[in-house]
């Protein structure tokens, strides 16, 4: 019996050793791995109904879904692509003139604020910090498409073998059945709140902010309403990051009826769509509470990176139902 608990300490010690060796080799990867989870458990109960239900091909569907998914969610994200990196560009080469902008602006405000200071050497720091965070930038971009691919790879095999899959699953998870139904539940509900709520949430909000960069005169308003729908993801203070700024340069640019327009319309308007799809589309995907969105995003984002806006909160949720489970499974007992 001795030998037995040995060789089984031996085991599991093997076991742990080699996957933290080999999950610290691939933890760059881990992004692809929670998208492919991710699109799985979207697509998962529409596969099933094509391919057990009416008989449709696994490999034919899945290479279907792959290709839908492609379409939805990779297209756009090259389209924004195309309409940023122009401008990047721009700003690279013609720094003289950014300069030129950021100091006249810095004048302006100093004549509004006597109290608001800005040198040149100060605006040549903020050029060279932009500058030297380009190739951060692309690299993370070159990692982005190495772990969709994987994401995809990994997606065609989940869908064609998502049952079997399953099964293991279910059959190695120490807990009984209705904790286990728990669980898919809360993974589920958390990954469609976020998956699909979070871009529903942020693509509004962009739409919204650009009409109103078109209407109060905002150069290039297209692209600042991507980036306010990228800032929405923020916890507290969201697209305020954008907007915030567009309009101080308005009024320091003498334009102050612009600048409080787009202020007022900015605060009521894009802003208050939040609060209409929090209370109406969003809670019907999934009646997640803020509280536990905003922490897991803090929390999702250094770990996960972008895939931390989803699998953050869903972290958070895992731990609330493991104590819920606990609690389940081992009940106190009072003698």
């Amino acid at each position: 019996m001795r030998n037995d608990t040995v060789k089984q300490y031996l085991l599991i010690g093997t076991i742990l050793v080699l996957t933290y060796t080999l999950g610290a080799q691939l933890f760059v990867f881990f992004p692809g791995l929670l998208g492919a989870i991710t699109l799985y458990i979207l697509m998962r109960e529409y596969y099933f109904k094509l391919t057990v239900i009416k008989h449709w091909r696994k490999g034919f569907t899945a290479a279907l879904f792959i290709l839908a998914s492609i379409i939805v969610i990779v297209l756009p994200i090259a389209g924004m692509i195309q309409v940023i990196l122009p401008k990047f560009t721009a700003l690279i080469e013609n720094q003289d003139a950014v300069t030129a902008t950021l100091q006249g602006l810095a004048d302006k405000m100093k004549n509004i604020s006597p109290q608001f200071q800005i040198n040149q050497q100060q605006v040549m720091e903020v050029i060279q910090k932009i500058t030297a965070a380009i190739p951060d930038v692309l690299g993370a971009t070159a990692n982005m498409l190495t772990n969709t691919v994987l994401a995809f790879f990994l997606l065609y095999f989940m869908l064609v073998d998502g049952r079997k899959m399953e099964m293991s699953i279910n059959k190695y998870l120490p807990l009984k059945d209705t904790n286990v139904d728990n669980i898919w539940e809360a993974t589920r509900t958390m990954v469609v709140s976020n998956a699909i709520g979070i871009p529903v949430l942020a693509a509004c909000q962009a739409v919204v902010a650009m009409i109103g960069y078109a209407i109060f005169g905002i150069e290039s308003w297209a692209l600042w309403g991507i980036f306010t729908g990228v800032a929405s993801l923020v916890p507290v203070v969201g697209c305020m990051l954008i907007w915030g700024p567009l309009s101080i340069y308005l009024f320091a640019t003498a334009h102050p009826g612009a600048a409080i327009g787009l202020a007022l319309y900015s605060f009521i308007i894009t802003g208050g769509i939040d609060n209409v799809l929090r209370f109406t589309i969003l809670k019907k995907l999934g009646d997640v509470h803020p509280i536990i969105t905003t922490l897991g995003i803090i929390v999702g984002l250094p770990l996960f990176g972008f895939m931390g806006l989803i699998f953050g909160p869903l972290l958070v949720s895992y731990l609330l139902l493991m104590i819920k489970i606990y609690r389940a499974e081992f009940p106190d007992r009072k003698e």
